[in-house]
């Protein structure tokens, strides 16, 4: 196995909108695609499509919901034997995508638990990486540890401030952070000083800046990476692509640089299609963008 992605499993229902919806406003939708979603899932869904040997533990109901997207699962080739399911729901995500790419979503777990870590039986595998999103904690802490233990590299996708990411942050080697994370957890809403602080937890960390590219630090020095310039349609699970990419590039022992240029090229093309699922690009999707990009201006040549 070369990589474990570990953490949110859930169903989108994404509308297309021609404007932000309003208080008490009734709206249309010219669309709506349907499809699996959650940041872990989006991810190990990313690296598979890439070429990865890749698996997913998370939870997906017996409903209608968790069947499809178990479905989808196992057509992108992730390995499912962790994916724990049971009669309470599927997580559901609604998803208001905007014409200028951005979005409004709605996220609903109702009571469904979080798996218990003895549900989880990782002794008989060794991936070569594990990401973690944060949302299954207990579970985390546990593999986290586990992880230093066998010298397993590990990555954190921290989107926001919660139990997950923050019992994380000190116990993984790579720290993969949005820029909403940066500035809540270090209380600076100046990214380079966002960033220094985090490197004092983690010794590598990326934090993406959306169409403002990234910045990262790590023992080696630190940096800027300029975005892709694509036409925007929707950003939904454009981060969670990123990190299924960085994972694959962390696994296959890339360069840093290469790395980074990998992750963001997927992470744009997610982003020009409607659905986190159906933006995802293939491997040679992603190597004739590089290739393309890289002949026009120059700018992301190693």
């Amino acid at each position: 196995m070369d990589i474990l992605c570990v953490g949110h499993a859930c169903y989108d229902l994404t509308f297309a909108v021609d404007h932000p919806i309003g208080t008490d406003e009734k709206a249309v939708a010219s669309d709506l695609i349907s499809c699996g979603g959650g940041p872990a899932a989006n991810a190990a869904v990313t690296a598979s499509m890439l070429g990865s040997k890749t698996a997913l533990a998370a939870y997906l109901g017996n409903d209608t919901f968790g069947e499809s997207h178990f479905n989808e699962l196992v057509e992108a080739g992730v390995i499912t034997r962790w994916v724990i399911r049971s009669s309470a729901p599927t997580p559901l995500s609604t998803i208001w995508a905007q014409p200028d790419g951005q979005r409004a979503l709605v996220n609903y777990k109702g009571t469904t638990p979080e798996p218990h870590p003895d549900n989880f039986d990782f002794s008989k595998d060794r991936p070569s990486v594990i990401l973690f999103d944060g949302l299954l904690p207990e579970v985390s802490f546990k593999l986290a540890q586990w992880a230093r233990e066998k010298h397993i590299t590990t990555i954190l996708d921290a989107g926001s401030v919660h139990k997950g990411t923050t019992g994380l942050i000190h116990k993984i080697d790579y720290l993969v952070a949005s820029e909403e994370f940066a500035h809540d957890y270090t209380s600076s809403s100046d990214a380079d000083r966002a960033v220094s602080k985090l490197s004092r937890h983690t010794p590598n960390v990326v934090v993406t800046l959306g169409d403002r590219g990234l910045i990262w630090q790590n023992g080696h020095g630190r940096g800027r990476m300029p975005a892709f310039q694509i036409k925007a349609i929707d950003t939904t699970g454009a981060g969670d692509a990123f990190h299924g990419a960085f994972a694959r590039g962390i696994s296959l022992k890339m360069p840093w640089n290469r790395i980074l240029q990998y992750a963001s090229a997927v992470g744009a093309l997610c982003c020009t299609k409607m659905g986190a699922r159906k933006g995802i690009p293939t491997a040679s999707e992603t190597e004739r963008f590089l290739r393309s990009c890289i002949s026009e201006n120059g700018v992301f040549c190693d």
